[in-house]
């Protein structure tokens, strides 16, 4: 009987770090890499979730290629029974360091317009749209600079927006810019239209949107930038009066 000679043992590489990702903090530049992305943070938001329960599962999620350019995920923060919800675009340079929404010079603003228009910061959930640092290198810098987070991104992260304001209910959401006021209103939205203007959301809460503070920072001038200040504190002023 003719001997069966066996197929030849391939042998397998003992290298495994080199099959997973890089995080670009490690790296200190941006990572191409879309491995393990779902197409949607659907696919780990936890049964039954509660606010804990989401912030604890958005921390290993994989729903898009952003969490290999983030040094964490960056979920929203505040009280569960908060009656504002403001809705950035994504975490800053600091956020991402921080693992804290609106702690940089932002969120600096932010705080002081909600103390001059009298609303309790203890009454405030923040959060963004994206929970991940979207980032690119400078050319003449070793500063991460922000980058808008792209329409697939924002899609595959808004399961996450979907059940915080689920979950919270808020009477008001103030969405900061364009990003976050049609991730929520829809893409004919437009917040040079609508600033400042109570309008109903699809959900059947209440929006208001206003520029993001980002935005008057980056005013070209001293007088330009106070008259940015003031008009974005008239529109936190009319959050407070819509909350009675």
């Amino acid at each position: 009987m003719p001997r069966t000679v066996p197929p030849p043992r391939v042998k397998k590489s003992r290298n495994r770090a080199a099959t997973k990702p890089i995080p670009a903090a490690r790296t200190g530049q941006p990572s191409t890499k879309h491995a393990v992305a779902t197409g949607s943070a659907a696919d780990f938001v936890p049964p039954n979730p509660t606010l804990t329960k989401l912030r604890d599962a958005a921390m290993t999620c994989r729903g898009c290629h952003l969490w290999t350019l983030g040094t964490q995920t960056v979920f929203g923060e505040g009280p569960k029974h908060a009656r504002v919800m403001i809705v950035g675009e994504q975490p800053g340079d600091q956020e991402d360091r921080a693992g804290h929404p609106f702690v940089g010079p932002s969120g600096k603003l932010l705080d002081r317009a909600l103390e001059e228009a009298g609303i309790d910061r203890g009454d405030v959930y923040v959060t963004n749209v994206v929970k991940h640092f979207k980032w690119e290198r400078g050319e003449k810098s070793a500063r991460r600079i922000h980058k808008k987070p792209n329409d697939a991104e924002i899609r595959a992260c808004h399961p996450w927006l979907e059940e915080e304001i689920r979950l919270l209910k808020p009477q008001v959401i103030v969405c900061l810019g364009a990003t976050a006021a049609q991730a929520i209103m829809g893409k004919a939205f437009r917040v040079t239209k609508e600033r400042g203007k109570p309008v109903q959301a699809p959900n059947g809460g209440t929006v208001i949107a206003t520029v993001h503070p980002s935005s008057v920072l980056r005013a070209p001038d001293p007088d330009t930038r106070a008259q940015a200040e003031r008009e974005f504190l008239v529109d936190i002023k009319k959050v407070a009066r819509h909350l009675g």
